[in-house]
């Protein structure tokens, strides 16, 4: 038999052995919706919106916040703000007249990063629930009373969502997010669920602790920081707490977005290792699995598509550069949104290449807390 085909074919099962074991797990737990005992709740509620140059949407989202479907004498609005143009003062001004939600604006002197930033409005959030949302992003107006009822279990102590629609119109995201919010309920049900959303996730104010300055995740840095707090401290995902984000399609545009969030959840993972094997099933299933998706599984994909090529021509010279071409052709047409219902297994793949250039960037000593505003996702998110 030839090596090379046989070496890729041991590559390629390795690869999927996880992801196949996982998907036998689901059938077997079969979970659905959220796994905490939900009941109706009204906490008082501290909404934490760190802002950056956002003059041109933060009205926008604060009409938005003003929509929610929930007695606004019992929220209040910490916004910390690093922006060099007029973002304060359309704040300041939307406020004036208004008594409710009252506000509490930081003024950063010098933009720090975001994870500081996060860590001053988290101290200075005052109330039972304290939700973080992002800018760019849309809320439903039921968003608190779902999250606030996922927080009235006992054994819950944060709690995140499903972006419903992409803005913008990126069947690729759309596609990853579905996949994703599959994997997220099956560990919800197991134990708690790993990644955290920035355009909302809501916690009990006694269980946030700070987060690493330089933190690349901070929402996930903070769920899992809770989770380790004990048993009592779940942190699950609701599909029934939404909201909207903007993304890209184009592989190119995606690489800032989707390659900057992998760096942080490697990060992650990696300072965190001594969580391997502890805290239940978050630490023998969840985090091991997340372990494979994101650190090792991608190094495999890309020996994979090394072998495969190369297994291909060592048969024939045509099948390696049809095997070149099919990749080529795949990449092309998911960026274009054009693959239709093989639109997620391309989002994976995607997810896969930015985890691996994220590893790599890592390993270059790369990646700091700052962010910059993406304008083309701007215009996705006023559209």
């Amino acid at each position: 038999m030839n090596w090379l085909v046989f070496a890729a074919a041991v590559a390629v099962a390795l690869t999927l052995a996880p992801y196949v074991a996982f998907g036998v797990l689901y059938a077997i737990v079969r979970p659905s919706g959220s796994p905490a005992a939900k009941e109706a709740a009204e906490p008082e509620v501290s909404i934490v919106l760190p802002t950056y140059n956002e003059s041109g949407i933060v009205e926008q989202k604060l009409e938005d916040v003003m929509a929610l479907s929930y007695p606004m004498e019992k929220v209040e609005l910490v916004v910390v703000d690093s922006s060099e143009d007029e973002t304060p003062e359309i704040i300041r001004e939307f406020f004036a007249d208004r008594e409710h939600p009252e506000l509490n604006l930081i003024e950063e002197t010098e933009r720090r990063g975001l994870a500081p930033a996060l860590n001053d409005a988290y101290a200075a959030a005052e109330h039972e629930m304290v939700v973080k949302t992002d800018c760019d992003s849309l809320l439903p107006e039921d968003v608190l009373r779902e999250a606030a009822a996922n927080l009235a279990d006992d054994d819950v102590a944060a709690v995140t969502g499903t972006n419903v629609e992409v803005l913008g119109g990126s069947e690729v995201e759309s596609g990853y997010r579905g996949v994703q919010s599959h994997i997220q309920t099956l560990e919800s049900h197991l134990d708690s669920t790993f990644i955290f959303h920035g355009p909302f996730s809501a916690f009990e104010n006694d269980a946030i602790t700070p987060i690493d300055p330089n933190s690349l995740a901070d929402d996930t840095e903070l769920a899992l920081r809770i989770r380790r707090q004990g048993p009592e401290n779940r942190v699950v995902f609701d599909p029934a707490v939404r909201y909207k984000e903007a993304s890209h399609s184009a592989f190119r545009k995606r690489r800032t977005q989707k390659d900057r969030r992998g760096m942080g959840l490697i990060r992650l993972l990696a300072q965190h290792r001594d969580a391997l094997g502890k805290h239940g099933n978050y630490g023998t299933v969840v985090l091991p699995f997340n372990w494979w998706f994101m650190i090792v599984s991608p190094w495999l994909v890309m020996l994979d598509v090394l072998l495969v090529g190369a297994a291909a021509a060592s048969v024939h010279v045509l099948a390696g550069v049809g095997v070149l071409a099919a990749l080529a052709g795949f990449v092309a047409l998911g960026s274009r949104d054009s693959l239709g219902p093989l639109a997620p297994l391309y989002s994976l793949f995607d997810t896969q290449v930015s985890l691996f250039r994220a590893s790599i960037e890592l390993l270059r000593g790369k990646g700091d807390g700052t962010w910059e505003v993406d304008e083309e996702l701007r215009e996705a998110f006023e559209n």
